[in-house]
């Protein structure tokens, strides 16, 4: 073994990710891009849209404002307890082993499905438009497969290469978003420029269809927490990850509003209306307001949705490498490459998963060669992540209460009326896609995500009573790369709620 190859090694010679290779910028990039401001102006405002309709810019106001209030928990945990665990970690530091279990088999279902959606999407995407601009039929699949090839190799390479990457694809989009935004408002639209679009009263369906259409503009905001992901990479990771996860949100965010508001302006209040999940609305701005800028559209389409897919896999795999570490997933998973400082296993494991639920998904709800399964894929799978990150969001808000409650840095704003605020707004949310009983398959998803929840609630129950020693580690490996001290059996049903993290 090379001097340099020694150096890799940290204590107890276990390889581990590389420190310190992250800055605030990466840490921005990396929620930024997960939530993807092209793929998710263009794409998701239409299945809002049959709900929600003209009002669908003021639903992602709304869902800007809801966003930061929940953001407010995660950062403060990020400060105090940063790891690659993300959420998973963060829970079991409030509420305890059994609850860190759940959130890490809730964050699987909401991270593990952000890389087949975006498969899904591109493959249906470009299929769409090779038909429409060359005559040419290449089934979705075939399509998807090249960027799930690129996103293994880069999450194998490492986070450096991959933030890089992403950094370019972000740039890109966010130019072309925001430049078609502006042409559409200063050419008046369809029918002249207007603030109705922000307004509650425009919406097709009354409050029910503005709750209904946040789960949907949700999923724009799904990967503001990506930067969590990086605790055990980024420099200075107590002040770098909650900065990144604050400018990300406002940035993206605020991209989202006035690329929302330039859509309904665009199309006027009937063809918003009008709109549905197959559509391609910023198709139709380019080619009315600017046709030069069509190509620019499409190229920048499938860069955001490169980006998010990348950034994406890179949070998931590092969830299941600290769940592999701790010994609650398969030992393997949490294994990293020598040389290149990843965790290889995860990787690999992560990539079968999204192409096999891609598939399978794609031949029930369309098929492999019609650009509608592509769609379905998207819209499918992105509810169910939505409906699954949610609970998450609202267990993280609870964690940070508990967490700080004996803490001499308790603040009433931001360590209990915050995150009380967050939770019951994730709940309510929760519980209005189950009153508003949608059109299957979307009205028994939420059951689903529910029974699947029992589920995991079980196996963590089973797991303390039957190997509480290793439950008893859940969420102890922090950025600092150091694993603290087991806790003892009893700590399994006390938690860490008291335990000191920095």
């Amino acid at each position: 073994m090379t001097a340099s190859e020694r150096d890799l090694l940290s204590s107890g010679n276990e390889v581990r990710l590389r420190r310190n290779a992250v800055g605030l910028t990466g840490t921005v990039i990396m929620s930024a891009a997960i939530m993807g401001p092209a793929v998710s102006t263009f794409f998701n405002p239409q299945f809002s849209t049959p709900f929600s309709g003209y009002a669908t810019p003021f639903v992602y106001l709304v869902a800007l404002i809801v966003t930061l209030i929940v953001a407010n928990g995660i950062m403060e945990m990020a400060r105090v307890a940063p790891s690659a665990g993300s959420f998973y970690t963060y829970i079991t530091r409030g509420l305890g082993p059994r609850a860190g279990f759940t959130t890490g088999g809730l964050m699987f279902v909401a991270y593990a499905l952000l890389a087949p959606i975006e498969l899904g999407l591109i493959g249906g995407y470009l299929q769409e438009t090779f038909q429409q601009e060359f005559g040419v039929n290449i089934p979705w699949i075939w399509i998807g497969i090249v960027p799930w090839i690129l996103m293994a190799i880069l999450a194998f390479e490492g986070i450096q290469t991959s933030l890089r990457t992403a950094l370019a694809l972000f740039s890109a989009e966010v130019v072309v978003v925001v430049g078609l935004s502006l042409i559409v408002v200063a050419k008046g639209g369809a029918h002249g420029v207007t603030a109705a679009p922000l307004s509650p009263a425009s919406s097709s369906h009354g409050f029910g269809g503005l709750v209904t259409g946040f789960v949907f503009a949700g999923l724009s905001f799904v990967g503001f927490e990506g930067a969590t992901a990086l605790g055990d990479e980024a420099k200075r990771p107590h002040r770098t990850i909650p900065l990144g996860i604050l400018f990300s949100t406002l940035l993206v965010g605020c991209i989202y509003l006035f690329g929302t508001w330039a859509l309904a302006v665009g199309l006027g209040q009937d063809k918003m209306n009008a709109l549905t999940g197959a559509d391609t609305p910023w198709n139709t701005l380019a080619a009315t307001f600017a046709p030069w800028a069509k190509w620019f559209v499409i190229i920048g389409s499938v860069s955001s949705m490169f980006a998010v897919m990348i950034n994406s896999n890179n949070g998931i795999v590092r969830i299941l490498y600290t769940m592999g570490r701790e010994r609650l997933l398969p030992a393997s998973l949490g294994r990293i490459h020598p040389k290149h400082r990843t965790p290889a296993t995860a990787v690999a494991y992560e990539a079968a998963f999204a192409l096999l639920a891609a598939i399978i998904v794609g031949l029930l709800a369309g098929g492999l060669g019609n650009p509608v399964g592509g769609f379905n894929v998207y819209g499918y799978f992105g509810f169910a992540l939505t409906l699954a990150i949610f609970p998450v969001y609202a267990l993280a808000n609870l964690a940070t209460i508990v967490y700080f409650r004996k803490r001499q840095d308790f603040s009433v704003i931001r360590h209990l009326v915050l995150p009380v605020l967050g939770g019951a707004l994730m709940v309510a949310v929760l519980v209005g896609q189950i009153i508003e009983n949608q059109t299957p398959p979307y009205d028994w998803m939420p059951w689903a995500i529910l029974g699947w929840l029992v589920l995991v609630v079980i196996g963590a129950v089973w797991l303390g009573r039957t190997r509480p020693q290793v439950l008893a580690r859940a969420g102890a490996v922090m950025a600092t790369g150091e694993v603290a001290e087991e806790a003892s059996v009893e700590g399994v049903t006390e938690g860490y709620a008291a335990e000191p993290a920095d």
